[in-house]
């Protein structure tokens, strides 16, 4: 199973080949198509990742709890 740091590296690799605009369509088809794999894989891993994280929280009166990640509080 690939790491997601492997995925991230894979997928610049990729976007490198791309964008030298020196690959055959069927080549530079093929990539794109690996690209938007690794992107969901990608995406995937981070969704478990973020249910997992937890961030700590001091109350008023200096007590810490724990509370679920949620990447849309600001």
């Amino acid at each position: 199973m690939k790491s997601f740091e492997n995925s991230i590296n894979e997928l610049r690799e990729i976007v490198d080949k791309l964008q030298s605009g020196n690959l055959p369509l069927e080549d530079s088809i093929k990539l794109f198509q690996e690209g938007t794999k690794l992107i969901a894989y990608s995406h995937k891993k981070l969704d478990e990742i973020q249910k997992k994280v937890k961030i700590l929280t001091e109350e008023k009166d200096g007590e810490l709890i724990a509370k679920d990640f949620d990447s849309d509080e600001e």
